[in-house]
C-alpha cells in the first residue's frame, strides 16, 4: 500500500492550494480516504474525509472553505483548499481506512495507512 500526496507549499492568507494524494496497492473503493494534519506542538486532526459511497465530512474549522474529492479511475483523493489561513498552516497526511469518515475523521488512531505527508504553509 502507498499513498503519496503532492500540492503542498507556501501561500499567502486568502489564497488557495490544491492537494492530491494518488493510491496504489489498495482496493480503493472499499475505503474511506481522506485528510488529516499536524502543526507543530499539536495533535493529528482529522480534516475532510469521502466514503467509498462519495459521503463527505469536514472538520469545523474548513467547512465552506474546503472540499474533498476524489476519482475513482485514477485511485486519487484532492483536497481544495481556498481561503487559507495562517492557522491552517501544518502537515498533511493523506490516510485510507475502512471506518467510515464521519468516525475517521475524529479518530485518526483507527486510520490503516498514512501518507509521507505534505507541508502547507500560510502566511
Amino acid at each position: 500500500v502507498q499513498l503519496v500526496e503532492s500540492g503542498g507549499g507556501s501561500v499567502q492568507a486568502g489564497g488557495s492550494l490544491r492537494l492530491s494524494c494518488s493510491a496504489s496497492g489498495v482496493l480503493y473503493s472499499y475505503y474511506c480516504m481522506g485528510w488529516f494534519r499536524q502543526a507543530p506542538g499539536k495533535e493529528r486532526e482529522g480534516v475532510a474525509v469521502i466514503d467509498s459511497d462519495g459521503v463527505t465530512s469536514y472538520a469545523e474549522s474548513v467547512k465552506g472553505r474546503f472540499t474533498i474529492s476524489k476519482d475513482n479511475a485514477k485511485n486519487t483523493v484532492y483536497l481544495q483548499m481556498n481561503s487559507l489561513k495562517p492557522e491552517d498552516t501544518a502537515m498533511y497526511y493523506c490516510a485510507v481506512s475502512r471506518r467510515r469518515g464521519w468516525w475517521l475523521i475524529q479518530h485518526p488512531e483507527d486510520v490503516s495507512y498514512w501518507g509521507q505527508g505534505t507541508q502547507v504553509t500560510v502566511s
